[in-house]
C-alpha cells in the first residue's frame, strides 16, 4: 500500500480535491468552458467522485476529485484503482497538515487487497507524497492496519496458532522485543488451564498456547505499564454446542482481537512511545474431539474460580480470563482486551461500532473522543452488576454464560471482570472485527477496527499519566510522593519457550 506513495514522479497529473461547498467557490473564477464541461458532466463533488479536465486536445491537465467537508479519510480511496494508471499529486497549497495527511492515508488504503492466494494482479496508480502531510503517522497506521486485515483474512488452514505465534514474533523481533510461548501441557504446568482446556482438543500441531510479547519504549524504565490482550481463537467451531455452517463461515476472523492488538502494538512500538509495553494473546482452536470441553463440564482458572461451562461455544472468555488474570497480577497502569467475542454486540450496534466497556468514566470519555476525532469510533455499554446473577452457577463459582438470550455483551464483560482487580483500571472492547464493504479503501473482509482511536487515546493517557505532580500554591512542604506510574516496577519475568 505504502508502495504507491512515492517521493517524486517525472511526470504526474494534478488532483484538486473539492467538496461541494468549495466547488462553487472554485467554478466561479474559472473560464465559461471549463463551468461548461463541468457542468456537462453533472460533477457535484460527490466524495469519491472524480472529473478529467482536459486541454483543447483532450489531454488530462488535472483531476478534480469529490471530498468530504474538513477531514476526509476515506473518499480519495476510490482513486488508485479508478483513475487511468499513473502518477499523480495533490493540488496541497491550501490543505492543513490534517487534511494533507488524511488524503494520503486514504490513498494508501485504497490500494490494499488480500492477494495471497490470487494469481491475478491488479494495478494502482502513485501518488507524490503531499508536502503537509505527516508521513510518519500515515505510513505507522497503514501498516498497522493492513498487518491486521492480512492476519483476519488468512483462512485457519494457514493462521493456526503456531502461525499466530510466528506474527507476533516477527513484529517482536523487528522492535527488539521478547517474546515468549506457552505451549500444550506446558500450560497446565504454567496454570493457564482455561486455555489448555479450550483448545485441547485441536490437533497436536495447532496446540493451544499462550504468546506473551515484552517491550520498554525510549527511556521506560520508570514508565507506565501498558498490558494489551486479545483473543485468539484462530478457528472456532463452537465446540460440542456446534455451530451450524452458517454460524462457521466466518469464523477465521474469530482472532480479530488479537490481529487488532497485535497491530496497535507495532504501532506503539514503532511510534516509540517512552511506556513498558505487555502484549498477551491466547490462541487456540476451538475443536471438536474425544477430549473436548463439554457442556457442564466444570473447569479451575488460573485466578483459582471454578466455571461451569453452559456453552462451549463461549469459550473467547474463559481463554481471556487465564490471560487477564496474569496481567493483572503484575498491576499494570492499564489494560485494555480486544475480542471478537459476542454476536449481542453486533445486535446492539451493527458491525461498525466496537463496544467498549469500561470501569473508569474518565479513560472511557477520552477513548470515546479520541475515537471520534480519528474517525474510528466505539459505543460504550454498561458494565451492570445487576445482570452478575446472570452468571451465577449452582455447581461452581461461576457459569461462563447467561443460561438465556439477554444483555449477552453485558455479561460477557462482567465474567471478564471478575478477572480483573477493581483498583486495575481496565477497558474490554468487543469488535467484529470484520467489514462487509463501507467503500473504497475498507473492503469486504478483516477489519481492525478502532486501532487508529486507539493508538491516539494511548498517546494522550501516557502524556497524562507522566505528568508531574502539582502542588497548590502556599502547600505545606511534604514527602515526595511516587506514583503507581512512575514506579519502577519491573516488567513480568518472560517465562522460557516451549
Amino acid at each position: 500500500m505504502l508502495d504507491h506513495l512515492v517521493a517524486r514522479a517525472a511526470k504526474s497529473t494534478a488532483i484538486l480535491p473539492l467538496s461541494e461547498k468549495t466547488l462553487g467557490n472554485w467554478s466561479k473564477v474559472q473560464s465559461a468552458a471549463v463551468q461548461a464541461w463541468v457542468k456537462a458532466a453533472g460533477f457535484k463533488a460527490k466524495p469519491g467522485s472524480f472529473l478529467l479536465l482536459p486541454d483543447e486536445a483532450g489531454r488530462a491537465v488535472r483531476f478534480l476529485a469529490g471530498v468530504e467537508e474538513g477531514i476526509d479519510r476515506w473518499s480519495l480511496a476510490a482513486l488508485p484503482a479508478g483513475l487511468p494508471h499513473g502518477a499523480y499529486h495533490l493540488e496541497d497549497d491550501e490543505l492543513s497538515p490534517a487534511q494533507a495527511t488524511a488524503h494520503a492515508f486514504a490513498w494508501a488504503m485504497g490500494c490494499y487487497r488480500f492477494a495471497r492466494y490470487r494469481s491475478d494482479a491488479k494495478e494502482f496508480s502513485s501518488l507524490v507524497w503531499p508536502k503537509a502531510a505527516d508521513k510518519p503517522a500515515v505510513e505507522r497506521a497503514v501498516r498497522a492496519i493492513g498487518l491486521g486485515r492480512d492476519l483476519i483474512n488468512t483462512p485457519a488452514e494457514h493462521m493456526g496458532p503456531a502461525d499466530l505465534a510466528k506474527a507476533v514474533e516477527k513484529v517482536g523481533a523487528a522492535h527488539k522485543a521478547k517474546v515468549t510461548t506457552i505451549v500444550g501441557d506446558a500450560l497446565l504446568k504454567q496454570n493457564y488451564p482455561t486455555i489448555h482446556a479450550v483448545g485441547r482438543a485441536a490437533a497436536t500441531d495447532r496446540a493451544p498456547r499462550l504468546i506473551d510479547l515484552a517491550w520498554k519504549g525510549p527511556g521506560a524504565e520508570k514508565g507506565p505499564l501498558l498490558t494489551l490482550v486479545g483473543k485468539g481463537v484462530c478457528f472456532d467451531t463452537g465446540g460440542l454446542d456446534l455451530k451450524p455452517r452458517g454460524g462457521m463461515m466466518m469464523m477465521k476472523k474469530d482472532m480479530g482481537g488479537a490481529a487488532s492488538v497485535l497491530a496497535l502494538a507495532q504501532m506503539i512500538m514503532e511510534a516509540k512511545l517512552p511506556l513498558r509495553l505487555r502484549l498477551m494473546i491466547p490462541a487456540v482452536e476451538n475443536s471438536v474431539s474425544g477430549n473436548a470441553i463439554r457442556p457442564l463440564d466444570v473447569v479451575k482458572t488460573r485466578k483459582g474460580l471454578t466455571v461451569e461451562i453452559n456453552d462451549t461455544d463461549a469459550e473467547g472468555r474463559l481463554i481471556l480470563g487465564d490471560a487477564l488474570a496474569e496481567a493483572d497480577a503484575h498491576k499494570p497502569d492499564l489494560i485494555i482486551d480486544m475480542a471478537t467475542l459476542t454476536g449481542a454486540a453486533r445486535v446492539a450496534l451493527g458491525p461498525d461500532l466496537p463496544v467498549l466497556f469500561a470501569n473508569d468514566d474518565d479513560l472511557a470519555d477520552s477513548l470515546l473522543r479520541h475515537g471520534r476525532a480519528e474517525g474510528d469510533p466505539f459505543w460504550r455499554l454498561p458494565l451492570w452488576k445487576p445482570y452478575r446473577r446472570m452468571l451465577d452457577s449452582k455447581v461452581a463459582d461461576i457459569a461462563n454464560c447467561e443460561p438465556g438470550s439477554f444483555g449477552g455483551a453485558i455479561t460477557a464483560a462482567l465474567y471478564l471482570a471478575e478477572f480483573v482487580s477493581a483498583s486495575t483500571k481496565w477497558m474490554h472492547i468487543d469488535t467484529y472485527g470484520w467489514t462487509a464493504g463501507l467503500g473504497a479503501g475498507r473492503p469486504d473482509g478483516g477489519e481492525p477496527l478502532g486501532i487508529r482511536g486507539l493508538f491516539a487515546f494511548v498517546e494522550d493517557w501516557l502524556k497524562q499519566a507522566t505528568k508531574s505532580p502539582v502542588l497548590p500554591a502556599r502547600a505545606a512542604p511534604r514527602a515526595k510522593t511516587v506514583s503507581r506510574a512512575a514506579s519502577k516496577r519491573p516488567l513480568p519475568r518472560p517465562r522460557a519457550r516451549r
